[in-house]
């Protein structure tokens, strides 16, 4: 669904490849770790130190590729659609290769990676069905794809994915409403069984730091699913 529909905030709207192209230099000044760190760390069923080989779809500036580094991910590789963000992702000397592409159709080789993630992306393409089958493309036999996403809960409530410009402006980038079964449904085409979820909610840590959003607090504002590659 095209999240215009729910928006409240009627922000200037740019796109994926404007937004982050101008957000890159700050972006991670701002505490984004809070929608998915906390819930990469309560994961179990991925076996980090033993991932050989992992492919962060939407890479941005390999926050999560540093964080997958940490856990001890021996290789891994990127590709993001914006080229301000990939200047950020190259500089931290992590990935063994980087992309500038759409996270639908990678260049990357079929059935190599044990693990294949997408962070705070999936919010911004329309459709989630080629999300999906690209990420069960790259995923071996028994390999994981992990995605973490801005909840549809906000932008139900018509709050998107946005950005201050300056401290009179904020700008939205390009968003899509895709309901938790949509995933679900993706999932199944391709033959990935559930293995876990999780959802964040607003809570007292985050307000602490951010004392404005307050109004939002126990609002979900970002899950996580972890799916696994059958035969």
């Amino acid at each position: 669904m095209d999240f215009s529909q729910f928006d409240i905030r009627h922000h200037p709207t740019v796109s994926v490849e404007e937004g982050y192209g101008e957000w890159a230099r700050t972006y991670d000044e701002i505490d984004v770790g809070m929608l998915d760190k906390q819930l990469l760390a309560r994961i179990r069923t991925v076996p980090w130190a033993q991932i050989r080989q992992a492919v962060d779809l939407a890479c941005g500036t390999g926050r999560i590729g540093a964080w997958l580094q940490q856990q001890g991910v021996e290789t891994i590789d990127g590709i993001d659609l914006t080229a301000e963000m990939l200047e950020q992702a190259r500089a931290r000397g992590i990935y063994r290769q980087l992309h500038l592409g759409d996270l639908r159709a990678t260049p990357f080789e079929a059935g190599q990676y044990d693990l294949v993630t997408e962070v705070l992306a999936d919010e911004h393409v329309p459709e989630l069905a080629p999300l999906y089958q690209e990420a069960a493309r790259l995923a071996r036999v028994g390999g994981y794809f992990m995605l973490v996403g801005f909840h549809p809960y906000f932008l139900l409530r018509g709050i998107p994915t946005s950005f201050t410009r300056s401290p009179d402006e904020s700008i939205a980038i390009t968003s899509y409403v895709h309901l938790l079964s949509e995933h679900v449904q993706a999932a199944l085409a391709e033959r990935l069984a559930l293995r876990e979820m999780y959802e964040w909610v607003v809570d007292e840590e985050w307000i602490s730091k951010k004392p404005k959003r307050r109004q939002y607090q126990n609002w979900p504002m970002s899950f996580a699913l972890v799916w696994q590659k059958e035969e």
